[in-house]
């Protein structure tokens, strides 16, 4: 039997505010196999990010275990990269020194032969293009959209091919159409590459699309509520959206997440507000 790429256990997070404590995360448990995509759903405040944030050690753990190819994580690591919600660009560098950045820190740990540098270029300008960022390469991150720098910080990510990537909502900021191009160029990078992928989204529809499995989450505390396998074949297109399989495991996801969220929908209540006075 393999050993699980990533191995949560038992993991809880507290936070400590005065003289209240938030349970943040409660009682996770997941195993996510190497080179598998699982994307993580669940209302406001389950955790989602507080779970990555944690997978990618930087923050820690206030009970439990992260275990990434079967040792304890204590911190970040050079096996996984993280891409957040915001672009952390360094604004002093190009988008061509940005996305070489990490390649240059190992060079100047590492001995390297020319051909390792050229190698490395070639990747680099290999991921500009993937990105569409040619004709930008230049140009500093103020000069950028927010959904070019986003792009920028993807390929940040991807240059020192991780064996992890952490992905936490990063393609919100982009538009509809761009958001497609970059699901089906993740999808090939992590087959091509064998990445193990762990996925924060608010999209339900990105969520599927995306994954082999699809964990729900839910808040007060935080915890993983359910995990849904994703019956779709690893070579996807958009097309898949309108399959049968697919709307009916939305609608179930959607279902899980009202369940758990404490919204009420329910029409008596809405009436009951309706006929509330105004003050």
């Amino acid at each position: 039997m393999s050993i699980p790429r990533i191995q949560i256990e038992a993991l809880d997070k507290r936070f400590e505010t005065g003289d209240c404590e938030v349970i943040a995360l409660q009682d996770a448990n997941l195993s996510i196999a190497p080179a598998e995509f699982v994307t993580l759903v669940g209302a406001s405040g389950c955790g989602k990010s507080t779970l990555l944030r944690i997978v990618g050690g930087l923050e820690p753990a206030s009970s439990g275990t992260v275990s990434v190819d079967g040792k304890p994580i204590s911190g970040p690591g050079i096996d996984r990269a993280m891409v957040f919600q915001h672009y952390s660009l360094y604004p002093w560098l190009t988008v061509t020194e940005n996305i070489k950045f990490c390649r240059q820190l190992k060079m100047h740990r590492d001995v390297s032969t020319s051909a390792d540098v050229e190698a490395a270029g070639g990747r680099a300008d290999a991921l500009i293009r993937l990105m569409g960022l040619g004709h930008v390469m230049q140009a500093y991150p103020n000069q950028l959209s927010g959904g070019m720098q986003q792009r920028v910080a993807i390929a940040r990510a991807l240059m020192a091919r991780p064996r992890i990537l952490l992905m936490d909502e990063p393609f919100g900021a982009l538009d509809a159409q761009t958001r497609e191009v970059m699901h089906d160029l993740i999808l090939h990078v992590s087959i091509l590459e064998k990445t193990t992928l762990l996925f924060v989204t608010h999209d339900v529809e990105e969520a599927i699309y995306l994954a082999h499995r699809v964990v729900l989450m839910a808040p007060r505390p935080g915890r993983i509520e359910a995990i849904y396998e994703v019956p779709l074949p690893d070579h996807r297109d958009q097309d898949m959206k309108q399959t049968q399989e697919f709307l009916a495991l939305k609608k179930q996801i959607l279902a899980g997440i009202r369940a758990t969220s404490g919204m009420q929908t329910d029409h008596d209540l809405l009436e009951q507000l309706g006929n509330a006075p105004a003050h």
